[in-house]
């Protein structure tokens, strides 16, 4: 048994394909089946059912499983932590960022990050925050920014605040809204709404908000750039945070919608910002600089037109950092 054969195990459990699964780990399909044979025979026992379409792992294969991910992870961090031991001059970085913080909290964070750290290779994954909790269960990345409500109660992740994001309804210039003296809740739903992907409790708010029994926006997509172009070119209400399209409305591309009876429990619009990372699990040094860097950029929020004469305070990757705030 080897490292190579419980990584094609792993990927055969997440494609549920030996076809798919080959291609994905980038060898022969009868390659790959004899590997996942001989690990079969290693360890003497079946460790997926054949006999099921979608490939389920056994009993046995669960098992194998859960102990196949601690083994690649850890061999994975071991290697990282043995190159970035002193100066973090070499090895890997997997993390993951929601779609508002890769507007400029993190692209910030990943400038100063190169600047410091060039024999670093990073990988950034954006997506929602359903996506990025999977990965991270994966171990695909080691932690990643979003809204860290639906993370806070799981004993399985670790969470630590970061200023939140405030939530806005905003439309383009000439639409028919901006000729009224003042808008109501019911202007709000006299338009189609464009958004990102609305959590349950969110929805719900806006079904009671509209007098309907559920709501369903006309547009969710975690892609900005389609919210920002829809809302453009249409007569779309666009709601996201305000630091995702703070440059559209500084330079009047965009305009702010305000009503006038919006409820106080429309906040839950906004995000509250978060690192989540798993809970037990050793960060490697290039995360923990990574996390550094923007928790430095965090407290000293700076226009996007100026973030680039700020630097953030360097920090040691070997003192221990404060791991939490108030929110």
């Amino acid at each position: 048994m080897d490292l190579r054969q419980l990584r094609y195990f792993i990927a055969l459990t997440e494609y549920r394909s030996f076809v798919r699964a080959a291609e994905a780990m980038g060898i022969t399909q009868p390659a790959f089946s004899r590997a996942i044979q001989n690990l079969e025979q290693t360890l003497g026992c079946i460790l997926v059912d054949r006999g099921h379409k979608a490939l389920l792992p056994t009993p046995e294969g669960q098992v194998v499983l859960q102990h196949a991910r601690r083994l690649v992870q850890g061999a994975a961090q071991l290697n990282n932590d043995v190159l970035q031991m002193t100066k973090l001059d070499a090895g890997e970085l997997h993390f993951g960022s929601g779609p508002s913080l890769a507007v400029r909290l993190v692209p910030e964070a990943l400038r100063h990050f190169i600047e410091r750290h060039p024999g670093i290779r990073t990988a950034l994954q954006v997506d929602n925050a359903e996506r990025l909790g999977q990965a991270l269960r994966r171990e695909q990345i080691e932690f990643f920014v979003d809204d860290i409500r639906p993370f806070e109660a799981d004993p399985n992740f670790h969470t630590e605040p970061l200023s939140p994001r405030p939530g806005l309804f905003f439309c383009r210039p000439g639409h028919p809204l901006l000729a009224k003296d003042s808008l109501s809740t019911n202007d709000l739903f006299a338009y189609p709404l464009a958004c990102a992907l609305l959590a349950p409790g969110v929805r719900k708010r806006l079904a009671n908000l509209s007098g309907r029994s559920d709501f369903t926006p006309h547009l969710q997509t975690e892609h900005l750039a389609v919210l920002r172009n829809v809302v453009l070119g249409s007569n779309a209400i666009g709601s996201a945070s305000e630091e995702a399209v703070a440059e559209d409305l500084a330079s009047g591309r965009l305009v702010r919608l305000h009503w006038r009876n919006l409820p106080p429990g429309l906040e839950v619009l906004s995000v509250r910002c978060g690192v989540i990372s798993r809970s037990g699990y050793r960060l490697s040094p290039a995360a923990r600089a990574m996390i550094d860097i923007l928790v430095s950029l965090d407290e000293q929020p700076v226009p996007a037109g100026e973030a680039h004469r700020q630097s953030p305070p360097r920090h040691n990757p070997g003192v221990p950092r404060r791991t939490a705030r108030g929110s």
